[in-house]
């Protein structure tokens, strides 16, 4: 919890941090993308695209978990929770993602017994209670999630807890960032960096973009200033032609990161090649159980066919969660894709872009 909250949002200041960035902004255009669900929201809660210069342009990329996470994994859950002796577990989100052919939620209205959950644990608690059934819990979101999931697995396997697996669909950021660029579907001048996942990770894991690819990163916390001083600091790099990576969020994020948490997540998983949706197959990207725990790895207890995967026609989430559209682009924003009815990834999260749009559209 931030103590002086109040200071992040004070209206003073905030003029102050516009006006500082007004004074260094290049006359072109300044392309910076925010990687994190959570900045999207600020920038529109608070208005801050009205605030900046016209030529700076704020881009949404794949800083959504439940966004990112693809239809094939879905399509493999729904297959899993066909078992009758099964019990999925997931955070609340997952259930209404779309999948080829329906979500969890269509599934658990058809007799599958499908649970939302605060915490993995609670789910190992679940597996303990009903010793008859087999409990799978649907691992995803970045490298802020995972070690709390490998920690669960650790318990369970303290515990002997046997009816317990996890479906991981872990995904690592610096990946994901390195294939935008690599893609050159659109012109990058900076990051501003997910704060959660570098309290875990550490600053260090964006250097690579800054020495090879010459982006500027900055970590950023999750206010109003925050991000304004995040945007002046990248701002201010690429007026003096530097790239390095700085981190302004260091009330939570500190070098090296969280040794503990990466010990535990490097205890139980391991990287490897996974799909992100509208991203393709990014190599390294992901993070799969260790052999070692391959008991609590759902993958490898359930062997299911699935049938072929399919996209929602006219649905351009993938477009969106690369940066190269913007939600009301889409023929079904707002008509068909709603947060009540949503067609794609997108619209079903809090953090998703095109939920966030929906919400704060007296913003656009």
């Amino acid at each position: 919890m931030i103590k002086y909250i109040d200071e992040y949002r004070n209206p003073e200041l905030i003029t102050k941090a516009v006006e500082r960035i007004r004074a260094i902004t290049p006359n072109k255009i300044v392309n910076l993308m925010e990687v994190c669900g959570g900045h999207t929201i600020t920038i529109f809660k608070f208005g801050l695209k009205k605030l900046l210069p016209e030529n700076i342009h704020l881009i949404s990329g794949p800083g959504c978990p439940v966004c990112v996470t693809d239809s094939e994994f879905i399509d493999r859950a729904i297959e899993i929770a066909k078992f009758s002796n099964v019990i999925i577990t997931t955070f609340g989100d997952m259930v209404r993602v779309p999948g080829s052919y329906g979500s969890l939620q269509s599934a658990r209205a058809g007799g599958a017994d499908v649970r939302t959950c605060y915490s993995p644990l609670e789910a190992v608690e679940i597996a303990e209670r009903n010793p008859a059934k087999e409990v799978v819990f649907l691992g995803i979101g970045f490298e802020t999630t995972a070690p709390n999931i490998a920690s669960a697995i650790l318990n369970a396997n303290s515990r002997h807890i046997s009816n317990f697996s996890v479906m991981s669909g872990h995904k690592t950021m610096p990946k994901a960032m390195q294939s935008l660029l690599d893609s050159g579907e659109i012109r990058l001048d900076g990051f501003i960096c997910p704060g959660h996942v570098t309290a875990i990770t550490g600053p260090e894991i964006y250097q690579f973009i800054a020495d090879e690819y010459k982006i500027p990163c900055v970590v950023a916390g999750f206010e109003p200033l925050d991000m304004l001083e995040a945007i002046f600091r990248l701002i201010k790099q690429i007026a003096e032609r530097r790239a390095e990576v700085e981190n302004q969020y260091r009330r939570a994020v500190k070098p090296g990161g969280n040794r503990k948490a990466q010990r535990i997540l490097a205890e139980v998983f391991e990287p490897c090649d996974t799909i992100w949706r509208g991203m393709g197959n990014i190599p390294r990207s992901g993070l799969q159980i260790r052999s070692k725990y391959r008991q609590f790895d759902a993958d490898y207890k359930f062997q299911v066919k699935l049938p072929p995967t399919k996209s929602v026609s006219g649905c351009i989430c993938g477009d969106i969660m690369r940066g190269v559209k913007i939600p009301p682009e889409c023929r079904l924003f707002r008509k068909i894709c709603t947060p009540d009815n949503p067609q794609g990834a997108c619209m079903v999260s809090a953090e998703g872009t095109c939920a966030t749009y929906f919400v704060y559209r007296d913003q656009l």
